[in-house]
């Protein structure tokens, strides 16, 4: 059992398990009731979702330097109390359950699930490479 991290709108794989939305936003024009079915998600989760002011600094990124900026300020999101025991919780849900988070974005690279799955495994969390 593991954490996947996936890309949301994607094919599940066979054994994902729970996909867990870890976004500031539902999909847009999709009715709640098909949320799971295509494949976005099970479960919202925006608790783990950059802030509002943070996503906008990662969506404008353009230098190494200014997503770093973004990465720090996630990861200070992220050390929060909330965030924090969810992350907690998730990695230790990942040694008897298959889970998978993600995001909508198409470049795992420049979105802050690459991040998520650092602070995972900071945490310990079984991952799938």
């Amino acid at each position: 059992m593991a954490i996947r991290i996936v890309r949301l709108g994607s094919e599940r794989a066979p054994d994902e398990g729970l996909r867990i939305g870890t976004v500031r936003r539902p999909p847009r024009g999709v009715p709640k009731t098909e949320f799971a079915s295509q494949n976005w998600y099970d479960v919202w989760y925006p608790n783990l979702a950059p802030s509002a002011d943070t996503m906008k600094l990662g969506q404008n990124a353009e230098t190494p330097a200014q997503w770093a900026a973004f990465a720090r300020r996630y990861h200070r999101e992220m050390s929060e109390s909330d965030a924090s025991r969810s992350l907690d919780l998730l990695a230790a849900l990942s040694h008897g359950s298959a889970l998978s988070v993600g995001c909508y974005c198409e470049n795992e690279a420049r979105c802050h699930r690459s991040l998520l799955r650092g602070l995972l495994a900071e945490r310990g969390a079984d991952l799938v490479d």
